[in-house]
C-alpha cells in the first residue's frame, strides 16, 4: 500500500516520486532577534570570537554552523567581564544565570589560597566539573539554604524483621495512588519481546491479569486508549547500595521503626498533606517512596550532602555547586551525563547524609503510566480465558549512559523488563507462567488521559503514532473492527526504524494490515520519518480532519515526532486549505479544543 489516501490526487504520488534540486530544502532562517544580538556583539571590544571570516552580504542572513560555545565558560569569554554583551544576549539566554552571576576570582596577593584537591575517584571524573579557580578560602555567596527534615525514624522494641525478599514484591499500604484504593497486585498472564535482536530500543508486551481487580465506585472500567499507573520500586541492588554508601548496618535495615512526619504527602503518591505515624522499615522506604535515579540533581540535594561532608574539599565542592558562583557549574552538572544519587555519593565518599534528612530531600518515587494496547472488553475471547479480562501494555525499555561503563535502564522499564525475563527464561525451561506467580503493582489510571476519551461517533479516524505510541492504536482498531458502520473508516501511520528489527505487533490488528496501515522506516528502504508521510498524505490528513465526527491521534515522543508531525500538520492545512501559518495554527488548535485533534505526547 504506497498510498492510504481513499481519493488521493495525481499530484501527491507525483511528488513523493520524483525531486530536483529547487525541491531541496534550503537552510532555515535564524531568528531576526539573533541577528540582531549577532550584528551587535560583533562591535563588543571584549569579543574572542571572530564572526568576520565569512565576506560581508546584503542578503537574508541564514543559520550558521559556526560553532561559537561549547559550554558557559565559552558564554562568559564571548560576552565580556563588563556587562554589555550580556545585557544584548539576555533575550536569548538559556534562562540558568550563569552569565550574570559573579565569578571566582584568584587574589595573587593572597598568603592563605589553598587550592580545592580534586577527588581521587571515578564516580567524581566522570561528573567532569569546571571547578574554575575554587578554593578552599574562596568567598560563596547566594548559597542554598539546607533542607528543613520533615521525616524522624524512632525505633519500637522488641519486633520481629521484614523478610527483604518479600519488600520488592508489592508496595506497603500507606502507598496509594489516589485514596482510599489500594494499589492492585496484577498477575503477568504471559510477556514477551516485541522488538528483535539489533533493535536500537527494546520493547516487551505484557498481558495482565484484572479480572480480579476490585470495584471503585460508579461504573469505571478499563477502556480502549486508557492507562494504567504501575508502581515500581528501586531495584534490590540500588537500595542495598545506598545503605552500604550510608553506612547504615544490614542489621537494621529490615527493622520496623516508627516514622514520622511533618505535613507532607510523603510517603504517600497523591495523599494530603499532613503529619503521619506510620509502621514501616527503612528497605521499605527506600525500595518504595523516594526516587533515586531519576531526577537530576537538586541544589538542596547538593546543599544536604555539603552539610554531611567531612573532607574538607568535598565540603567546598558540593557549597559551591549550591552557589551562585557555581552557578555555571551547576548548570553543566544538570545538563550533562544523567546523574544518580549513588553516584554523588560515591563521588562524595565523606558525605553520608542521616537516612531521613536524606529521604526529606529526595523526590517521591511516582507511578509511570501506560497505555492499554488492546480493546479490554474482547481479552475474555481469547481461547483458554473465558471469564477471565486481560489488559495489555507495551514498554519500551529506557537507557542513559552509566558512570560505571555500559548502559543502565530506567527505573520502571527496567524494573518491567527484569520481570518480563523472569517469565521469558521460565517458558523456556517448560515452568508454566502461573507457577511463578509474578505480579505487577498497578492501578486503573484516571480518566482524564485523552486518548481515553469516548470515541463512539462512526466518523474517520487516523492514527499517527511512532514506537511504542502506536500501541494504543491496536485497541482503536480492535473496537472499530466491531462496528459495521466503522469499517473501512481507521488508517494507521506507523513510524519504525527498520520494520524487520522494531515494528510492533505486525499481523497482529486482527484486520488486513496493508488495507489500514502505512509503516514509515526512518533507517531502511526510502528513509522517511513519519511527519514526512503526513504531509504526503494530506489528502486523507484533510479528507479526515474535515469529515463530520473525523478525528485525528497523534501518540509518541512529543521531541522529534511530535513536534515534527504538528508541524507537518500545520503544513496540511496551509497547503490544502490555502491558509496562512497563523491561520492554519489557529485551524488545529480549535480542533483540538472540539476534540477532533487528539495528541499524547511524552
Amino acid at each position: 500500500m504506497s498510498n492510504l489516501s481513499p481519493r488521493s490526487s495525481e499530484s501527491s504520488v507525483a511528488d513523493s516520486e520524483s525531486s530536483n534540486e529547487s525541491d531541496a530544502p534550503s537552510t532555515p532562517r535564524t531568528d531576526s532577534q539573533i541577528d540582531d544580538v549577532v550584528d551587535q556583539l560583533k562591535n563588543i571590544r571584549t569579543m574572542s570570537v571572530d564572526f568576520t571570516g565569512a565576506k560581508e552580504s546584503k542578503s537574508e542572513r541564514r543559520a550558521s554552523t559556526v560553532l561559537i560555545s561549547r559550554n558557559s565558560e565559552d558564554i562568559r569569554r564571548i560576552l565580556g567581564d563588563d556587562g554589555t554583551g550580556a545585557q544584548l544576549a539576555e533575550k536569548v539566554c538559556c534562562g540558568g544565570g550563569c552569565c550574570f552571576l559573579p565569578q571566582l576570582k584568584v587574589d595573587p596577593n593572597s598568603s592563605s589560597h589553598q587550592p580545592v584537591i580534586i577527588p581521587n575517584n571515578e564516580a567524581f571524573k566522570s561528573l567532569q566539573l569546571k571547578l574554575g579557580p575554587l578554593s578552599l578560602d574562596s568567598k560563596l555567596t547566594n548559597v542554598t539554604p539546607l533542607p528543613t527534615e520533615i521525616i524522624f525514624l524512632q525505633p519500637i522494641p522488641s519486633v520481629e524483621e521484614k523478610p527483604a525478599s518479600t519488600v520488592n514484591i508489592h508496595p506497603p499500604k500507606f502507598v496509594t495512588p489516589h485514596a482510599p484504593f489500594e494499589v492492585y497486585s496484577a498477575p503477568v498472564h504471559h510477556a514477551r519481546e516485541l522488538t528483535k535482536s539489533g533493535a536500537e530500543k527494546r520493547t516487551y508486551h505484557f498481558d495482565l491479569d484484572v479480572t480480579d481487580y476490585p470495584q471503585e465506585g460508579g461504573n469505571v472500567d478499563f477502556v480502549v486508549g486508557g492507562a494504567i499507573g504501575v508502581c515500581a520500586p528501586n531495584s534490590p541492588e540500588i537500595v542495598d547500595e545506598v545503605f552500604d554508601l550510608l553506612s547504615i548496618p544490614r542489621f537494621i535495615r529490615d527493622k520496623q521503626v516508627l516514622l514520622k512526619t511533618k505535613g507532607s504527602r510523603w510517603p504517600t503518591i497523591w495523599g494530603d498533606e499532613e503529619q503521619r505515624e506510620l509502621v514501616t522499615t527503612r528497605r521499605e522506604l527506600l525500595t518504595w517512596c523516594s526516587d533515586v535515579q531519576s531526577y537530576p540533581p537538586a541544589k538542596s540535594l547538593l546543599r544536604l550532602l555539603a552539610e554531611y561532608a567531612e573532607a574538607e574539599n568535598e565540603k567546598k565542592i558540593l557549597m559551591y555547586l549550591a552557589s551562585g558562583q557555581g552557578q555555571a557549574a551547576f548548570c553543566d552538572l544538570r545538563t550533562g551525563s544523567h546523574v544518580t544519587i549513588t553516584q554523588l555519593l560515591n563521588a562524595f565518599p565523606s558525605s553520608k547524609p542521616s537516612l531521613p534528612h536524606l529521604l526529606s530531600t529526595l523526590q517521591t518515587l511516582m507511578p509511570r503510566f501506560y497505555s492499554l494496547s488492546n480493546d479490554p472488553h474482547i481479552s475474555s475471547k481469547r481461547e483458554g480465558l473465558a471469564g477471565r479480562q486481560l489488559i495489555e501494555v507495551a514498554v519500551t525499555v529506557h537507557e542513559t549512559l552509566s558512570w560505571r561503563g555500559g548502559s543502565r535502564t530506567g527505573l520502571a522499564s527496567g524494573y518491567l523488563e527484569r520481570s518480563a525475563k523472569k517469565l521469558i527464561d521460565a517458558e523456556k525451561n517448560g515452568i508454566p507462567p502461573r507457577q511463578l506467580d509474578l505480579r505487577i503493582p498497578m492501578f486503573r489510571g484516571l480518566m482524564s488521559n485523552p486518548l481515553a476519551k469516548d470515541q463512539t461517533t462512526d466518523g474517520p479516524m487516523l492514527l499517527i503514532g511512532a514506537g511504542v505510541g502506536v500501541a494504543p492504536f491496536r485497541g482503536f482498531v480492535q473496537r472499530r473492527l466491531k462496528s459495521a458502520n466503522c469499517a473501512n473508516k481507521v488508517w494507521v501511520l506507523q513510524g519504525v526504524r527498520d520494520s524487520l528489527l522494531d515494528e510492533l505487533y505486525s499481523g497482529e490488528w486482527g484486520v488486513n494490515e496493508e488495507e489500514v496501515k502505512k509503516v514509515v522506516q526512518s533507517r531502511r528502504g526510502e528513509g522517511r520519518y513519519v511527519q514526512e508521510e503526513v504531509r504526503h498524505q494530506a489528502d486523507l490528513v484533510w479528507f479526515i480532519i474535515n469529515a463530520l465526527d473525523g478525528r485525528v491521534f497523534v501518540c509518541g515522543s512529543s521531541k522529534g515526532m511530535g513536534e515534527g508531525v504538528e508541524e507537518a500538520l500545520v503544513d496540511v492545512a496551509m497547503e490544502k486549505g490555502r491558509l496562512r501559518k497563523s491561520e492554519a495554527e489557529e485551524f488545529w488548535k480549535q480542533k483540538k479544543d472540539g476534540g477532533q485533534y487528539i495528541a499524547e505526547t511524552w
